[in-house]
């Protein structure tokens, strides 16, 4: 019994110079898959636990080290599951020039977008947390920066998943990218005639109530 589950665990599948897959090796490679996904959720984990530790002033910069340790596991990961499969990484050339073939012929707008992601997180111009406006009229809070998209959401609770190119590319409003107090232009006209000290007092009455307004930012004319 144990003869027959060796020899079918060393049946080969596929044999070429330097490189040959079996069963046994394919049901490894699985495993050191499984494996890096446990790992992955545990890191993921213990960073959320840093984050809920340290309050939200070191958000963004926990986002980020999480994001970019989670690709070098998956890219570490990925690299060991195909040496256990069978497939050496110096035989790897072969399958980064069908990759490269793929991204010739429709992977350019993912690709773009996964590069695009990195530059947002190593650069720091956008961090979760922050409030932007984007060329297309979009605007609410940056959520999660991901591979392929952004998810930003809105004052409406709507959740907006924008390419992340799209940051890259176009003009984008960051609101809170030094600070997250800003002062607010908000013209209005009052009836000819208007008693000038009762519509001023009425308009800081009206300023003060806005919830998170600084009495401070507000311009008395």
């Amino acid at each position: 019994m144990l003869d027959d589950i060796d020899a079918l665990l060393d049946h080969n599948l596929f044999r070429s110079t330097g490189l040959e897959i079996t069963p046994g090796t394919l049901i490894a490679a699985v495993l050191v898959l499984f494996l890096l996904w446990i790992i992955t959720r545990t890191v993921r984990r213990a960073f959320k636990r840093y984050e809920e530790t340290h309050g939200t002033s070191s958000r963004a910069a926990i986002y980020t080290v999480a994001q970019i340790t989670h690709y070098l596991l998956l890219a570490t990961g990925l690299l060991i599951a195909l040496s256990v499969a069978g497939i050496p990484v110096s035989k790897f050339t072969v399958f980064a020039s069908a990759f490269g073939v793929g991204i010739g012929f429709g992977l350019q707008a993912i690709f773009n977008n996964f590069v695009s992601g990195l530059i947002i997180l190593f650069e720091r111009s956008l961090k979760v947390g922050d409030f932007v406006e984007l060329a297309s009229g979009i605007h609410g809070e940056v959520r999660d920066i991901r591979i392929r998209a952004t998810r930003i959401t809105t004052n409406d609770n709507v959740d907006v998943l924008v390419p992340n190119s799209e940051f890259v590319n176009k003009q984008v409003v960051n609101w809170t990218l030094r600070d997250a107090s800003r002062r607010l232009h908000v013209p209005f006209i009052a009836a000819y005639g208007s008693d000038k000290e009762l519509v001023k007092s009425a308009g800081l009455e009206a300023a003060a109530e806005v919830p998170f307004t600084s009495t401070r930012a507000i311009v008395r004319r």
